[in-house]
C-alpha cells in the first residue's frame, strides 16, 4: 500500500475513515486503491495500473480486466453512500443492486466518480463513472454503473 491511513483520524474525517476501512481490507488494499477525495456529492476513488490487473488473452493484453471495473464501481458507490452519512463510523453498507456498462477498454489507471443521488433512511443510490486511458480516445469514460446499497444504522 502506497498510502498511510491513520485511525484516530477517522472519527472526524469521512474520507480517513475510508481509506483506513480500505487499507484494513485485503482484496481492496491488493488493487492499492486510494480514496483521492470525498465532498458532499459523493467521492473520488483510484486504481493504478499494474500488470496483475490485466487481462492477457490473445487480442486483449494489457487491457484492465472487466472484473476491475466492476470493482470500482461497486466499491465507489458503496463509499459514496457511506460517506455521506451523519453516522459514518458506525453505520455500514451493503450492496443491494449494481449495474455495470463498459464503454471501451482502460490501458491505464482507473478513476472513479461516485455521484450518491438518494440517501435514505435503509438505501442509498449513487450513479458512477469510471474514466482511464484507452487504447484510440486517450483519457475516456470506460464504464459506468449505478448501485443501490442498503444502509445498516
Amino acid at each position: 500500500m502506497s498510502h498511510e491511513s491513520n485511525p484516530h483520524d477517522a472519527d472526524s474525517d469521512p474520507k480517513a475513515y475510508l481509506q483506513h476501512h480500505v487499507d484494513e481490507h485485503g482484496f481492496l488494499g491488493w488493487l492499492d486503491l486510494t480514496v483521492e477525495a470525498v465532498d458532499e456529492d459523493g467521492l473520488v476513488l483510484s486504481i493504478p495500473y499494474a500488470d496483475k490487473l490485466a487481462n492477457h488473452a490473445p487480442g486483449h493484453a494489457g487491457r484492465v480486466h472487466g472484473g476491475i471495473a466492476a470493482t470500482i464501481v461497486d466499491t465507489a458507490g458503496g463509499l459514496g453512500v457511506h460517506s455521506q452519512l451523519d453516522d459514518f463510523t458506525s453505520a455500514g453498507v451493503a450492496t443491494i443492486d449494481l449495474d455495470v456498462s463498459y464503454l471501451r477498454p482502460a490501458v491505464g489507471d482507473l478513476v472513479a466518480t461516485a455521484d450518491v443521488i438518494r440517501v435514505g433512511g435503509t438505501v442509498g443510490v449513487a450513479v458512477i463513472t469510471v474514466e482511464s486511458d484507452t487504447p484510440n480516445d486517450g483519457w475516456s469514460e470506460v464504464a459506468v454503473g449505478m448501485g443501490s446499497f442498503r444502509i445498516f444504522r
